[in-house]
């Protein structure tokens, strides 16, 4: 198995993750935490993380209204730490709107928040993603369809064959982003 720290789309989720988290602790603007991310370029932004950071952006009402579905009773956002929180609207959004399979998006995020959050992050991410794969799966009409499509997928990759993408990835790559900042900055109205 690859080093999944050497992945350069993992460092992508994690950067998106960082300015997801600084915006909020800072109580600032994501557009403009991510903008100054870019202009600075220490380390360079990759445009999946700009893709990733903006599709949350753009898709924030429906990806929070998913993630609170998928929470056990008692539970709110505001009452999960900052890390879980933005680790599930990053591995929602890829679930949602990229070619990123699910089982992927989900183990990105459980590895993340072994990495980065508390010792009951990983088991804790992990059940909500899997909540929210059900989530999404009520919500989608066309979900089995979906589904029966990366089922084929995967059977042609692990038979050697190949078969047509439907991938719906965003191509949010634009730092100006001009979406309300779900992040609960109040200066952003």
């Amino acid at each position: 198995m690859a080093n999944r720290d050497n992945s350069p789309r993992t460092k992508a989720r994690k950067r998106a993750l960082d300015i997801l988290f600084e915006s909020e602790l800072r109580e600032r603007p994501t557009v403009e935490t991510l903008a100054d991310r870019v202009a600075l370029a220490e380390p360079p932004v990759r445009p999946f993380t700009i893709d990733l950071v903006n599709g949350y952006l753009e898709f924030a009402e429906v990806i929070d209204s998913v993630l609170v579905d998928s929470l056990a009773d008692g539970w709110t956002l505001d009452r999960m730490n900052r890390v879980d929180r933005n680790l599930a609207r990053i591995a929602i959004y890829e679930m949602m709107h990229t070619d990123t399979p699910q089982r992927v998006a989900i183990a990105e995020a459980v590895d993340l928040a072994a990495e980065l959050s508390t010792d009951d992050s990983p088991a804790f991410v992990n059940a909500v993603l899997a909540r929210a794969t059900d989530v999404l799966r009520r919500r989608t009409p066309d979900s089995a369809a979906a589904e029966a499509s990366e089922t084929a997928t995967d059977d042609a990759a692990a038979t050697g064959h190949s078969t047509p993408s439907t991938s719906t990835a965003s191509g949010g790559s634009d730092v100006s982003h001009s979406a309300p900042d779900p992040t609960g900055d109040p200066a952003q109205g």
